[in-house]
Protein backbone atom coordinates (compact mmCIF):
# COMPACT_ATOMS: atom_id res chain seq x y z
CA UNK A 1 0.00 0.00 0.00
CA UNK A 2 1.07 3.66 -0.90
CA UNK A 3 2.29 5.21 2.31
CA UNK A 4 1.47 8.65 1.45
CA UNK A 5 -1.47 9.88 3.49
CA UNK A 6 -3.70 12.94 3.02
CA UNK A 7 -5.79 14.01 5.77
CA UNK A 8 -8.85 16.73 4.82
CA UNK A 9 -12.01 17.98 6.21
CA UNK A 10 -14.77 17.40 3.93
CA UNK A 11 -18.40 19.12 4.31
CA UNK A 12 -20.23 16.32 1.79
CA UNK A 13 -19.19 13.54 -0.30
CA UNK A 14 -21.08 12.60 -2.94
CA UNK A 15 -21.02 9.21 -3.65
CA UNK A 16 -22.77 7.35 -6.52
CA UNK A 17 -22.94 3.53 -7.48
CA UNK A 18 -23.23 1.98 -11.02
CA UNK A 19 -22.02 -1.28 -12.55
CA UNK A 20 -18.40 -2.00 -13.93
CA UNK A 21 -16.32 -4.91 -15.09
CA UNK A 22 -13.95 -5.74 -12.98
CA UNK A 23 -11.18 -7.32 -15.26
CA UNK A 24 -8.81 -8.16 -12.46
CA UNK A 25 -11.46 -10.25 -10.20
CA UNK A 26 -11.75 -12.01 -13.86
CA UNK A 27 -8.87 -12.82 -14.52
CA UNK A 28 -7.95 -14.29 -11.18
CA UNK A 29 -11.01 -16.07 -10.57
CA UNK A 30 -9.27 -19.33 -9.35
CA UNK A 31 -6.77 -17.24 -7.52
CA UNK A 32 -10.12 -15.51 -5.72
CA UNK A 33 -11.83 -19.02 -5.14
CA UNK A 34 -8.93 -20.62 -3.59
CA UNK A 35 -8.38 -17.63 -1.31
CA UNK A 36 -11.61 -17.80 -0.23
CA UNK A 37 -12.17 -21.80 0.66
CA UNK A 38 -9.32 -21.30 2.51
CA UNK A 39 -10.70 -18.23 4.85
CA UNK A 40 -13.76 -20.11 5.27
CA UNK A 41 -11.82 -23.49 6.61
CA UNK A 42 -10.80 -20.89 9.41
CA UNK A 43 -13.82 -18.73 9.67
CA UNK A 44 -16.88 -20.65 8.61
CA UNK A 45 -19.67 -18.09 9.75
CA UNK A 46 -18.11 -15.51 6.85
CA UNK A 47 -20.65 -14.91 4.02
CA UNK A 48 -20.08 -14.11 0.53
CA UNK A 49 -21.99 -11.15 0.04
CA UNK A 50 -22.43 -7.88 -2.58
CA UNK A 51 -20.38 -5.10 -1.50
CA UNK A 52 -19.05 -2.32 -3.29
CA UNK A 53 -15.30 -0.84 -4.11
CA UNK A 54 -13.95 2.47 -5.20
CA UNK A 55 -13.99 3.31 -9.27
CA UNK A 56 -12.67 6.76 -8.62
CA UNK A 57 -12.46 8.65 -6.02
CA UNK A 58 -11.77 13.12 -6.38
CA UNK A 59 -11.28 16.01 -3.94
CA UNK A 60 -12.32 19.68 -4.52
CA UNK A 61 -12.21 21.90 -2.33
CA UNK A 62 -14.88 20.79 1.14
CA UNK A 63 -16.63 17.86 -1.17
CA UNK A 64 -15.33 14.63 -1.89
CA UNK A 65 -16.84 12.39 -4.99
CA UNK A 66 -16.99 9.00 -4.71
CA UNK A 67 -17.91 6.44 -7.44
CA UNK A 68 -18.36 2.70 -6.67
CA UNK A 69 -18.94 -0.43 -7.97
CA UNK A 70 -20.61 -3.32 -6.56
CA UNK A 71 -18.76 -7.02 -6.46
CA UNK A 72 -18.64 -10.09 -4.15
CA UNK A 73 -16.87 -9.81 -0.31
CA UNK A 74 -15.24 -13.09 -1.62
CA UNK A 75 -13.46 -11.22 -4.59
CA UNK A 76 -12.29 -7.93 -2.44
CA UNK A 77 -10.85 -9.90 0.51
CA UNK A 78 -8.51 -11.58 -2.14
CA UNK A 79 -7.92 -8.12 -3.57
CA UNK A 80 -7.00 -7.29 0.12
CA UNK A 81 -4.89 -9.82 1.18
CA UNK A 82 -2.79 -10.46 -2.12
CA UNK A 83 -1.70 -6.21 -1.15
CA UNK A 84 -4.11 -4.86 -3.64
CA UNK A 85 -2.32 -5.99 -7.08
CA UNK A 86 -4.86 -3.87 -9.19
CA UNK A 87 -4.63 0.05 -8.11
CA UNK A 88 -7.00 1.16 -10.62
CA UNK A 89 -10.05 0.28 -7.45
CA UNK A 90 -9.95 1.16 -4.13
CA UNK A 91 -11.54 0.43 -0.43
CA UNK A 92 -13.84 3.32 0.52
CA UNK A 93 -15.57 2.76 3.91
CA UNK A 94 -17.02 4.72 6.91
CA UNK A 95 -16.27 5.26 9.77
CA UNK A 96 -17.72 6.20 13.58
CA UNK A 97 -15.10 8.40 15.40
CA UNK A 98 -16.09 7.80 18.76
CA UNK A 99 -14.84 10.91 20.61
CA UNK A 100 -16.13 11.09 24.49
CA UNK A 101 -16.10 14.31 26.15
CA UNK A 102 -12.76 13.94 27.75
CA UNK A 103 -11.08 13.75 24.15
CA UNK A 104 -10.13 10.25 24.17
CA UNK A 105 -11.61 7.92 21.37
CA UNK A 106 -12.72 4.68 21.53
CA UNK A 107 -12.42 2.04 19.28
CA UNK A 108 -13.68 -1.74 18.46
CA UNK A 109 -11.64 -4.78 18.92
CA UNK A 110 -12.94 -7.13 15.82
CA UNK A 111 -13.99 -10.63 16.98
CA UNK A 112 -11.90 -13.85 16.12
CA UNK A 113 -14.59 -15.25 13.78
CA UNK A 114 -14.33 -11.73 11.55
CA UNK A 115 -12.30 -11.06 8.08
CA UNK A 116 -10.24 -8.85 10.42
CA UNK A 117 -9.68 -10.72 13.69
CA UNK A 118 -7.79 -8.52 16.20
CA UNK A 119 -7.54 -5.58 14.18
CA UNK A 120 -8.40 -2.17 16.26
CA UNK A 121 -10.19 0.36 14.49
CA UNK A 122 -13.44 2.48 14.96
CA UNK A 123 -17.09 1.15 14.31
CA UNK A 124 -17.38 0.84 10.15
CA UNK A 125 -17.96 -1.74 7.67
CA UNK A 126 -17.59 -1.98 3.36
CA UNK A 127 -20.66 -0.29 1.92
CA UNK A 128 -23.18 -2.91 0.85
CA UNK A 129 -26.05 -2.89 -1.95
CA UNK A 130 -28.12 -1.59 1.48
CA UNK A 131 -26.37 1.31 1.40
CA UNK A 132 -27.59 2.47 -2.55
CA UNK A 133 -30.60 4.49 -2.96
CA UNK A 134 -33.00 4.00 -5.25
CA UNK A 135 -31.35 6.91 -7.64
CA UNK A 136 -28.02 5.09 -7.09
CA UNK A 137 -26.32 7.27 -4.47
CA UNK A 138 -24.46 5.57 -1.60
CA UNK A 139 -25.88 6.66 1.74
CA UNK A 140 -22.42 6.83 3.60
CA UNK A 141 -24.08 8.46 6.52
CA UNK A 142 -26.20 5.82 6.94
CA UNK A 143 -23.71 3.75 6.49
CA UNK A 144 -21.84 4.95 9.82
CA UNK A 145 -24.60 4.49 11.88
CA UNK A 146 -25.75 1.08 10.85
CA UNK A 147 -22.29 -0.30 11.19
CA UNK A 148 -22.21 1.62 14.52
CA UNK A 149 -26.03 0.12 15.72
CA UNK A 150 -24.86 -3.42 14.48
CA UNK A 151 -21.22 -3.30 16.54
CA UNK A 152 -22.02 -1.18 19.80
CA UNK A 153 -25.67 -1.16 20.05
CA UNK A 154 -25.21 2.48 21.31
CA UNK A 155 -28.73 4.17 21.13
CA UNK A 156 -28.84 7.55 18.84
CA UNK A 157 -29.83 9.85 21.85
CA UNK A 158 -26.41 9.00 23.42
CA UNK A 159 -24.59 10.86 20.57
CA UNK A 160 -24.23 13.74 18.46
CA UNK A 161 -23.46 13.02 14.67
CA UNK A 162 -20.78 15.98 13.36
CA UNK A 163 -21.82 17.73 9.94
CA UNK A 164 -18.62 17.33 8.85
CA UNK A 165 -15.76 14.35 7.66
CA UNK A 166 -12.34 13.71 8.10
CA UNK A 167 -11.37 12.02 5.03
CA UNK A 168 -8.26 10.05 5.26
CA UNK A 169 -6.59 8.92 1.76
CA UNK A 170 -3.82 6.27 1.76
CA UNK A 171 -4.95 4.76 -1.91
CA UNK A 172 -6.35 1.93 -2.40
CA UNK A 173 -7.46 3.27 1.12
CA UNK A 174 -9.98 5.72 1.26
CA UNK A 175 -11.38 6.64 5.28
CA UNK A 176 -14.26 8.63 5.74
CA UNK A 177 -14.76 8.98 9.31
CA UNK A 178 -17.68 10.98 10.92
CA UNK A 179 -17.06 12.60 13.91
CA UNK A 180 -19.38 10.68 16.86
CA UNK A 181 -19.11 12.88 20.06
CA UNK A 182 -20.65 11.91 23.32
CA UNK A 183 -21.35 14.09 26.12
CA UNK A 184 -19.35 11.57 28.68
CA UNK A 185 -16.22 10.22 29.00
CA UNK A 186 -14.38 7.68 27.04
CA UNK A 187 -14.02 5.14 29.32
CA UNK A 188 -18.00 5.26 30.31
CA UNK A 189 -18.56 4.68 26.58
CA UNK A 190 -16.48 1.63 26.11
CA UNK A 191 -17.73 -0.03 29.26
CA UNK A 192 -21.33 0.67 27.35
CA UNK A 193 -20.22 -1.19 24.38
CA UNK A 194 -18.48 -4.25 26.18
CA UNK A 195 -21.97 -4.20 28.09
CA UNK A 196 -23.58 -4.56 24.56
CA UNK A 197 -21.33 -7.19 23.65
CA UNK A 198 -21.99 -9.11 26.44
CA UNK A 199 -25.43 -9.08 25.67
CA UNK A 200 -25.08 -9.90 21.92
CA UNK A 201 -25.50 -13.93 20.37
CA UNK A 202 -22.71 -13.46 17.84
CA UNK A 203 -21.29 -9.86 18.41
CA UNK A 204 -18.99 -8.56 15.53
CA UNK A 205 -16.24 -6.78 18.25
CA UNK A 206 -14.48 -8.60 21.51
CA UNK A 207 -13.74 -5.54 23.26
CA UNK A 208 -13.28 -1.81 23.04
CA UNK A 209 -10.70 -0.08 23.36
CA UNK A 210 -9.75 3.87 24.80
CA UNK A 211 -7.08 5.66 22.71
CA UNK A 212 -6.27 8.93 25.37
CA UNK A 213 -3.20 9.73 23.39
CA UNK A 214 -0.13 8.21 21.13
CA UNK A 215 0.81 5.99 23.64
CA UNK A 216 -2.16 3.72 23.21
CA UNK A 217 -1.61 3.63 19.36
CA UNK A 218 -1.00 -0.40 18.58
CA UNK A 219 0.83 -0.02 15.47
CA UNK A 220 0.79 -4.22 15.35
CA UNK A 221 -3.04 -4.01 15.29
CA UNK A 222 -4.25 -0.79 14.06
CA UNK A 223 -4.54 0.02 10.19
CA UNK A 224 -2.26 2.32 8.50
CA UNK A 225 -4.69 5.25 8.09
CA UNK A 226 -6.20 4.88 11.24
CA UNK A 227 -2.51 5.53 12.76
CA UNK A 228 -1.82 8.57 10.90
CA UNK A 229 -5.24 9.45 11.76
CA UNK A 230 -4.49 9.88 15.33
CA UNK A 231 -0.97 11.72 14.58
CA UNK A 232 -3.32 14.47 12.91
CA UNK A 233 -5.73 14.13 16.04
CA UNK A 234 -3.47 14.67 18.84
CA UNK A 235 -0.83 16.77 17.44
Amino acid sequence: MNHDVQIVRAGRIAATCEPRTWRWAQENAATVASHWQELKRERPQLFDGRVLLLSAFELAGDEATARYFPTDFSRFLAWRDLDYPDRTVGNGFAMGALQGSDGAYVCGVMGDHTANAGRIYFPSGTPDLSDVTEDDRVDLAGSVLRELKEETDLPPESYRVADHWIVVRQWPAIAFLRPILFDEPAEDVAERIRAAIARQRNPELSNAQVVRSLDDVDTRKMPRFLQAFFRHAFA
